[in-house]
């Protein structure tokens, strides 16, 4: 559903969309995995906070405005999504 909206909003695309397409994605938590515990707590993906850090940068956005576009604009969200259910329902 995110993705239909996504691109129903902005057909263009938006660099917070690009950076979702990105054939095989920018990094996955696995690139992260040394830099944390095996035993720690878990949190937030590592891969996702990345993400968020380098839309903050490209798109040059203080930290209070990238807080509040994780929170309200379709794209980062898009972008913040791993996996998503196929736009056709089957059977």
């Amino acid at each position: 559903m995110t993705a239909r909206v996504a691109r129903a909003s902005d057909p263009g695309g938006t660099t917070a969309m690009w950076v979702h397409d990105r054939p095989g994605g920018l990094w996955s938590d696995e690139d992260f995995a040394g830099w944390y515990r095996r035993d720690g707590r878990c949190g937030l993906s590592p891969a996702r906070l990345a993400t968020v850090c380098v839309l903050q940068f490209l798109l040059d956005l203080s930290v209070r405005q990238a807080a509040e576009a994780v929170r309200c604009r379709i794209d980062f969200k898009y972008a913040l999504v791993r996996h998503e259910a196929p736009l056709s329902r089957a059977g």
